[in-house]
């Protein structure tokens, strides 16, 4: 069967339910997710939402902190533009209902996290933000919005005018599917299941930004990963985040005999920016020293945080103790694929929102709470443009080239991805580690499958991580200097005559990769 929409929308974060809550009643929307609408990372998120509505704030203030975090990569003019509009996106969600918490005035309680230089994160829950602002989202969802849960898109469907028109799906039972829309969105997340340690839900291993590429798209940034400095870490795994609020709160990073380790490593200590913290907790577990937080200075901890005590009780960790043993682990992708402000990318017809999507705004590392901030904004701005948008017949037919037998492609398993990616692309990287796991990828050539209709859902997400793990690697061999969520051991320095440009990758329409381009400036002159 031929389905056509008006918007199709594919993910079911907070980006992708901020756009469909609020386009119009008359537009057919569907909304794809791959498992749950509740499995996303959005509704996992445990940290607030930033935004300048403190006393002595300004969002000049936020703006600056938020350049700093990312390095001065960041594109200047949608910090501002972002940053600005924060105020007012806090305040229109706040006044639906009690999705903030608030004192007994009625005010928004506001509070401190890494690399600020104010409190300005509003919470939800506690450290529940993610799952009140999505169930708030859910709820304001009208009729015109269709939900299909346990779809797996997988390819873009372009015409002949190299236009995308929607996207091929595979079913549960293993049927395919054609979903054709006038305007498709990617709002699927980043890529943190590439790593062995990682903050993110099972779902989230790039998805979105693989098909992107291997229609044409271009993607940037791909080698500024964030590791967040916390996530539990029990007999060698790490088991769920411990929020960046627990350190606003005064939890200190300290080793087995009580020694804090950020002291005189950044005048932030405990909450200097993130890649920061996570490479100093990184250099004590490289040798063998346990780090934890010690959360014994917090008053009334399991009221102030019940959701990261239930991650810890259920682990078996006695909270009495005073301190939970942490590690870093990958938490988020600041580059994407490139759009502007609207989710618009370079293949007409197709648009990018969330963390899919890299607008600037997080340069090379991301301030924290500011990516519910992003998706929020994303989807209020790329809403108004389709909702007073005049609609083109669209040739609906398309491109289907021609098919070559070919056998499947042995692929290695997933762990063996993520074990490889966490242990020459993670934290500390160098080029033999980078080359390396560059000649492993190669012997895949996962970007070179024309035809995936014939594998399974989770070879299919195999091929996704392999391209993921191939953009990055690439991205991260070329850029030989060290900067926010980037650092290389062999150029440790920071070089701003050149690097605050970009790369840009993509292909050609018959798979062949253009050359790395440095051709963007980062900062808005």
């Amino acid at each position: 069967m031929t389905i056509h929409d008006d918007v199709l929308i594919i993910g079911s974060g907070i980006a992708a339910l901020q756009l469909a809550s609020l386009l119009n009643k008359d537009l057919n929307v569907r909304i794809l997710t791959k498992e749950k609408m509740r499995t996303a990372n959005s509704f996992l998120a445990q940290g607030g939402i930033a935004a300048a509505i403190g006393e002595h704030d300004h969002p000049t203030k936020h703006t600056a902190d938020t350049l700093e975090a990312g390095r001065y990569h960041n594109n200047q003019g949608a910090v501002e533009e972002i940053i600005h509009a924060a105020p007012r996106l806090i305040k229109f969600i706040s006044e639906q209902g009690s999705v903030f918490d608030k004192n007994q005035d009625g005010e928004l309680l506001l509070g401190m996290e890494g690399a600020h230089s104010e409190k300005r994160i509003v919470h939800g829950g506690g450290d529940a933000t993610g799952k009140n602002v999505v169930e708030f989202l859910i709820s304001t969802l009208k009729e015109n919005v269709t939900i299909e849960e346990d779809i797996f898109a997988y390819e873009l469907l372009l015409n002949s005018a190299k236009r995308c028109i929607g996207v091929k799906a595979k079913m549960p039972d293993g049927t395919i599917k054609n979903y054709y829309s006038r305007n498709t969105i990617l709002a699927t997340g980043g890529c943190g299941q590439l790593f062995t340690y990682t903050s993110n839900a099972d779902t989230v291993s790039g998805d979105g930004i693989a098909m992107a590429y291997l229609a044409g798209a271009e993607v940037v940034d791909m080698e500024f990963i964030q590791f967040h400095p916390t996530l539990l870490y029990l007999n060698g795994e790490t088991k769920g985040l411990i929020s960046e609020a627990v350190r606003g709160e005064g939890a200190v990073l300290v080793t087995e005999d009580g020694t804090p380790i950020m002291e005189g490593v950044h005048p932030l200590k405990d909450l200097g920016p993130r890649h920061v913290v996570s490479q100093k907790i990184y250099e004590y577990l490289k040798n063998d020293c346990k780090v934890y937080l010690d959360i014994s200075k917090i008053e009334n901890f399991k009221q102030r945080f019940p959701s990261i005590t239930a991650i810890c009780e259920d682990n078996g960790l006695q909270l009495s103790e005073g301190r939970i043993p942490v590690a870093p682990g990958c938490h988020f992708l600041m580059g994407g694929i490139k759009t502007d402000l609207y989710g618009r990318t370079s293949i007409k017809g197709l648009f990018a929102i969330g963390e899919a999507a890299c607008t600037g705004l997080h340069g090379a590392n991301r301030l924290a709470s500011n990516s519910l901030l992003e998706g929020l904004f994303m989807g209020e701005k790329l809403s108004s443009m389709l909702n007073e948008a005049e609609y083109e017949d669209t040739h609906w037919t398309e491109i289907k080239c021609p098919l070559i037998p070919q056998e499947k492609v042995i692929l290695p398993n997933i762990q063996e991805i993520k074990d490889t990616m966490m242990e020459r692309v993670g934290i500390v990287r160098n080029e033999a580690n980078l080359q390396n796991q560059k000649i492993w990828l190669e012997t895949f050539k996962a970007h070179q499958i024309d035809y995936l209709d014939i594998y399974s859902i989770e070879e299919m997400t195999k091929i996704f991580m392999l391209i993921i793990a191939k953009l990055i690697t690439e991205a991260a061999l070329k850029r030989t200097e060290s900067r926010g969520g980037h650092f290389r051991s062999d150029f440790p320095i920071e070089d701003d005559q050149y690097w605050l440009n970009k790369t840009i990758i993509h292909k050609n329409s018959r798979g062949m990769e253009s050359n790395h381009e440095y051709i963007e400036t980062a900062l808005a002159t």
